[in-house]
């Protein structure tokens, strides 16, 4: 892909804002604090441009809601594209999207059909809801989908959505925890899941199942793609781990970014905040964030473990966990859900429960409006701190 083919098609997307040398990504429905945070950030300095390269600025804001740009350009996301295609053995990639061309994930469904000549269709994903659904031309190779666990979990109770996602290559679920119900759910609804993992700074996936793999069971993030390298290593000393072993993940290869504007990226590899390990096959598990682990009286607890227990309940649509501060324990465990129309089933909860150890329980429950996890899947846990403080839980 050329350089001038890849600005065409980011400025097409009415979400880019163009500045000399430099293409900005950015939500159009941005409020006023997100606004003014974007153009203060963009009227720093310019980075310095090597060879034309990072020119493309991608916003991501992480779990903690500040805003940054990771550069990319045209090398790096056809290389993206193209480990993406011997990965998944096609051709042409062919892409439904319902997710906004700003997030990485919906600007490299458009990227991947543009550099293989697939055909790219834009949807909206509260047409889907409602039962609408696109007619998409046969294509050999087939169509993908990407979805986040929450929009999964709603078309699942539709019958008629289930029998139109059957027909996709594969969807992806990333952005959120897949709880072990909703994963049985899509199972058995016989779904062509694919379970991956990526961010903004690896121009999206770099570990991607193939939906076989889901369905017998695995429920990893499958294998790393051809264009990436993910290490499990030492926090401390950096150390790679052996196979099975648990460490923070780091990232290199040919997708990965440039730096976050206006800086040049000086190191070949990304230390990630992620827990993760590769097993004996090489594929990748996700654990958590580093800095979301929560430590009570000594012990760490691991918010996705207990995100996933509380789903197996069938009282949650969404739960997140996070640590608050107790001055007995250092932390206390605690669960947020969305608010629901009737009472938790607090013997349901506590019935699956009791596969966790005592520390790992969470002690309150707390319903948090509005709720806030954005279209992409992401929370945002400073907020989540914030509606809690000097609240009573349910």
């Amino acid at each position: 892909m050329e350089r001038a083919e890849l600005k065409s098609l980011v400025l097409a997307t009415g979400c880019a804002a163009e500045r000399g040398e430099f293409v900005f990504l950015r939500d159009p429905k941005w409020a006023s604090t997100e606004r003014a945070q974007f153009e203060a950030v963009t009227q720093l300095p310019a980075a310095l441009l090597v060879n034309g390269d990072g020119w493309l600025c991608i916003p991501t804001g992480g779990s903690g809601g500040s805003l940054r740009l990771a550069r990319h350009d045209e090398k790096i996301l056809e290389a993206a594209a193209r480990g993406f295609c011997t990965h998944f053995g096609v051709q042409r990639v062919n892409a439904l999207d319902v997710l906004p061309a700003f997030h990485v994930s919906g600007l490299m469904a458009r990227i991947r059909c543009a550099v293989t000549g697939g055909s790219h269709a834009v949807w909206s994903w509260k047409q889907m809801e409602r039962g609408e659904w696109p007619k998409l031309r046969s294509q050999g190779d087939g169509w993908f989908l990407s979805l986040v666990p929450t929009q999964l979990q709603r078309l699942l109770g539709n019958e008629n959505a289930v029998a139109q996602l059957r027909q996709f290559r594969a969807v992806f679920l990333g952005g959120g925890p897949l709880g072990p119900g909703l994963a049985e759910a899509a199972a058995a609804a016989r779904v062509p899941v694919s379970l991956c993992y990526g961010m903004t700074e690896t121009a999206a996936m770099v570990a991607a199942q193939r939906p076989a793999e889901f369905m017998a069971g695995d429920r990893s993030c499958g294998s790393v793609m051809p264009h990436a390298r993910v290490e499990a290593v030492a926090e401390v000393t950096g150390e790679v781990l052996p196979a099975g072993a648990t460490g923070l993940l780091r990232i290199s290869g040919k997708s990965l970014f440039r730096g976050y504007w206006p800086e040049a990226k000086d190191s070949p590899s990304l230390l990630t905040a992620d827990l993760g390990r590769l097993d004996a096959q090489g594929r990748l598990h996700i654990l958590g964030r580093h800095d979301a682990v929560i430590i009570t009286g000594g012990e760490k607890v691991m918010p996705l473990e207990v995100e996933g227990t509380l789903q197996q309940s069938g009282e949650f649509d969404d739960v997140v966990v996070i640590g608050l501060p107790d001055a007995n324990w250092g932390q206390v465990v605690v669960a947020c859900y969305p608010p629901r129309t009737k009472e938790l089933d607090t013997q349901k909860v506590d019935a699956v429960l009791e596969a966790l150890t005592a520390y790992k329980r969470p002690k309150h429950y707390y319903p948090i409006t509005p709720w806030p996890r954005n279209a992409q899947g992401k929370i945002k846990r400073s907020a989540l701190v914030a509606a809690i403080t000097g609240r009573q839980p349910a």
